[in-house]
């Protein structure tokens, strides 16, 4: 577009939202880059694994989809979440004895797609609809945990049940 002239170059760095924007989503991957690099998410994996020892594989399961999930405020967005996490939750469940690895991988997958509401820096787009200023920054935080939370219930307590009763 600048090329062909359709933006000038004064356009551009006039665009403030999308300098924020880049910045947040650089310095937000290099601090993901970072947990992982400096052991962080290794020691929180052995952690939770310590901490499940006398729960029923379910039970496991089900708390560890809700670790896996609430996690994401650590993470600058899905793609950094699930390279450094989901590896790690999915080794930390095939330690369980009787753990349906096939249902745990499922619902740690669906939470992928309810997650990007939690934060300002959630998804590719969060940014961007956090950057429009329309929600003042207390509310975007305030309302993605409502909703973070109203969506996990959901997604548990319908999801499970029919995913069980389908087999």
């Amino acid at each position: 577009m600048l090329v062909l002239g359709v933006v000038s170059w004064d356009d551009i760095v006039k665009n403030s939202a999308a300098w924020n924007t880049l910045a947040w989503f650089a310095t937000l991957v290099a601090l993901a880059d970072g947990l992982n690099k400096v052991g962080f998410v290794k020691w929180f994996a052995d952690l939770v694994a310590a901490h499940l020892t006398g729960f029923s594989p379910f039970a496991a399961m089900i708390l560890l989809v809700l670790v896996f999930y609430f996690t994401h405020y650590l993470f600058a967005s899905v793609t950094a979440h699930v390279t450094a996490l989901l590896p790690v939750m999915l080794a930390v469940g095939a330690t369980i004895p009787g753990m349906d690895m096939a249902l745990f991988a499922l619902l740690l997958c669906l939470t992928l797609g309810i997650m990007g509401i939690l934060t300002p820096f959630a998804t590719g787009p969060s940014p961007v609809y956090y950057g429009s200023g329309y929600l003042p920054s207390k509310d975007y935080w305030r309302l993605g945990a409502i909703f973070g939370v109203l969506f996990i219930v959901a997604l548990l307590v319908i999801t499970v049940p029919w995913l069980a009763l389908i087999g």
